[in-house]
């Protein structure tokens, strides 16, 4: 069994070992499995909800990508989370977040559908608390934004997540 994971494993390294002194034989199996990060996104946005909900002032997400930084640059111009430091670490990098209590709910939308401009408003009403409250984020041709900036640029696109 993998001691990562708890199912069967994928990658075991076996090594046999001689017993000093008495000459016996022991069979050690060891796991060579690592969890993977599915969805960076996901991941980042549950840890800033859980953090939210704790009420912690800062919370710390890794790996960092292009992704994550355009959404909470999103989240961060209407005002729902403070100011954030990307740090490099010359690996995947970190992000640290200052959160400012006013989050209510975020999360990924997966798989991230096509949205055409008509259908717009069936999603805000289906993850929108309310018709002036809450952001849905999309990724277009013209880059990441909110769903009032898609519909002011007349562009569609995929539905990454959303926040309130």
């Amino acid at each position: 069994m993998c001691s990562v994971s708890g199912s069967p494993c994928m990658f075991p390294l076996l090594i046999l070992i001689i017993v000093p002194r008495t000459g016996l034989l022991a069979l050690v199996s060891l796991c060579l499995c690592t969890m993977v990060r599915m969805n960076v996104l996901a991941d980042a946005l549950k840890s800033i909800n859980n953090a939210e909900k704790r009420g912690k002032r800062q919370v710390l997400i890794r790996p960092c990508s292009k992704v994550i930084v355009r959404f909470l640059t999103v989240m961060m111009k209407h005002g729902y989370i403070g100011e954030f430091e990307i740090i490099d670490d010359h690996r995947a990098g970190k992000i640290v977040v200052n959160l400012t209590g006013r989050l209510n709910k975020c999360g990924v939308i997966s798989p991230r559908f096509d949205v055409q401009l008509k259908d717009l408003e069936k999603w805000q009403n289906n993850l929108l608390p309310s018709r002036q409250f809450g952001y849905i984020v999309l990724t277009t041709s013209a880059g990441i934004m909110d769903h009032e900036e898609a519909r002011r640029k007349h562009t569609g696109g995929k539905i990454l997540g959303f926040f309130f």
